[in-house]
């Protein structure tokens, strides 16, 4: 049932048209005044009318105020989002890394040169050497790439490059020269005897209160100093190195990333130098004459 003011009004002015009296019998204000309890009546449904308003008037006030809110909730969500969004950016940083050379690249050095070649560099561990290994020695050609460097720059040696032959004298072609390649005495060559890399970790309260993962390389090589001659073995020294990598997280807080693969570059790089250092201290102490 319809309570607004209007409809109220309908309905006394329809029941007091349909009283008794006939119509024709009332006066033309009796016809149109209410009774008491009509005007009553009506009294109350313009109040119930002025309520209803003012709850309208309420009701559109609250949806006003909560499509503002809903407008401060959704500006809000979409500073946020926009924050994280720039906080989880992408952010770019380079820096130029000098490498380790060895000891004697700082040594002053006054006498003779001799050349020297490189031969052959093996990777006589177990490290990818599998069952499911391909056969390429990527260590062992690593390793040779490494020494060839550490052997230059001790300033005791002139390094004859025997790997690149054909495109030397293809070079040497194109410009018209015949080439004038240099002999050496003696050969050096490599052996990686030893080679391998570990994970360990630890965990504080089950793990609860933090873990902590440690990665670990180990290296060792073997340098023949070899008579190109007579194929003697002149002189031989080794070299070894560890490389060790920890990160740990507490109550939530640091990381453990994966095995770091830049790790096996480092230590091997490592080993090789320990043993040039070694080759160039022996060189300086007498040991040994790269000179005949």
């Amino acid at each position: 049932m319809d309570f607004s003011f209007p409809a109220l009004r309908r309905m006394v002015m329809e029941r007091h048209h349909s009283s008794a009296a006939p119509v024709s019998l009332l006066s033309p204000m009796a016809r149109i005044a209410p009774s008491a309890r009509d005007r009553a009546c009506l009294s109350h449904a313009a109040t119930l009318g002025k309520d209803r308003a003012d709850g309208d008037a309420f009701f559109r006030s609250c949806i006003n105020k909560g499509q503002s809110m809903k407008d401060s909730v959704i500006k809000g969500a979409m500073g946020l989002t926009l924050a994280l969004g720039l906080a989880a950016c992408a952010t770019e940083t380079h820096q130029s890394v000098k490498p380790q050379t060895v000891s004697a690249a700082s040594v002053p050095y006054a006498g003779a040169r001799a050349p020297i070649a490189v031969g052959k560099f093996d990777n006589r561990s177990s490290f990818m050497r599998g069952l499911f290994s391909d056969g390429a020695d990527r260590l062992g050609s690593q390793a040779k790439t490494i020494l060839i460097t550490h052997l230059q720059q001790t300033n005791r040696f002139r390094v004859l490059d025997r790997d690149n032959m054909g495109e030397i004298k293809q070079e040497a072609q194109i410009k018209g020269q015949a080439q004038q390649l240099k002999g050496a005495d003696y050969v050096v060559t490599g052996d990686v005897t030893e080679f391998g890399r570990k994970e360990t970790g630890d965990t504080q309260l089950f793990g609860i209160l933090g873990r902590g993962k440690q990665q670990q390389a180990y290296a060792k090589v073997s340098l023949n100093v070899v008579d190109s001659a007579t194929s003697e073995v002149v002189y031989s020294v080794q070299g070894g190195g560890e490389y060790t990598l920890s990160n740990r997280e507490v109550v939530g807080f640091g990381g453990t990333s994966s095995y770091d693969s830049t790790l096996n570059g480092k230590v091997l790089d490592l080993a090789i130098r320990e043993a040039v250092n070694n080759l160039t201290a022996a060189i300086d102490s007498g040991a040994w004459k790269p000179v005949k």
